[in-house]
């Protein structure tokens, strides 16, 4: 039975009262701030019924359904049912966000997954995730890219001159000097250290570089 569920699409609340919870999309969702609703968002913003999500043959699509203060698809307001993308964002009023992933293989929490480790990248979404914990506000584009690149080589040492290529570009990374380096990934470690203090992500290898250090949750 459970892998029959992982067939269907699901929905993940991420910013808003519902965040961390989530649902199959194995039949319609009605999400608004009525108590009959599959999702029920208790926020003054967010209409009775406020939107319909529906799987159907050819996907899962969105409606709002007249709401008072809107839907968002990927911060556009909707005027029409939309088909959903894997990795689309929804908002619900600005009460309540929700991630759309195609499968539940492509959801980054789950444990013993491809990379269950305690810190967790999705690039499609540009989200972070340390312990379980979605690192909110989200990361600057600079960080985002300088974890990125280690977190797509894990363990291995970058340099950094790799690192900053990748984060400032070929063109501008002559400019760059070793005290900006250095005060982005300063930057970096005080953000992750907020969700795990008792561990230190990126170390620094003496006149190598930096490599990202990712233990498995629990460890």
């Amino acid at each position: 039975m459970e892998n029959k569920e992982d067939e269907y699409p699901i929905l993940v609340a991420q910013d808003g009262p519902l965040k961390g919870q989530r649902w199959s999309l194995s039949h319609t969702l009605m999400v608004g701030r009525d108590p009959t609703c599959e999702i029920t968002v208790q926020d003054r913003q967010v209409s009775r019924f406020h939107a319909r999500i529906t799987p159907t043959q050819e996907g899962v699509t969105i409606e709002d359904l007249g709401s008072k203060n809107g839907t968002n698809h990927n911060g556009v307001e909707l005027t029409a049912p939309v088909m959903l993308q894997d990795g689309d964002l929804l908002g619900i009023a600005l009460a309540q966000q929700f991630l759309f992933l195609t499968s539940d293989a492509t959801m980054p929490l789950i444990e013993g997954g491809n990379r269950p480790g305690r810190l967790l990248m999705d690039q499609k979404s540009r989200q972070v995730w340390v312990n379980q914990q979605q690192v909110t506000p989200p990361l600057s584009a600079q960080q985002f890219r300088l974890l990125w690149m280690l977190y797509e080589n894990q363990g291995q040492v970058i340099t950094r001159s790799d690192l900053v290529a990748i984060v400032w570009g070929e063109d501008q990374m002559a400019g760059v000097s070793d005290q900006a380096l250095d005060a982005l990934i300063r930057r970096l470690r005080d953000r992750l250290a907020g969700y795990d203090p008792t561990h230190q992500f990126i170390d620094t290898v003496r006149g190598h570089g930096m490599r990202l250090d990712n233990p498995p949750v629990g460890e």
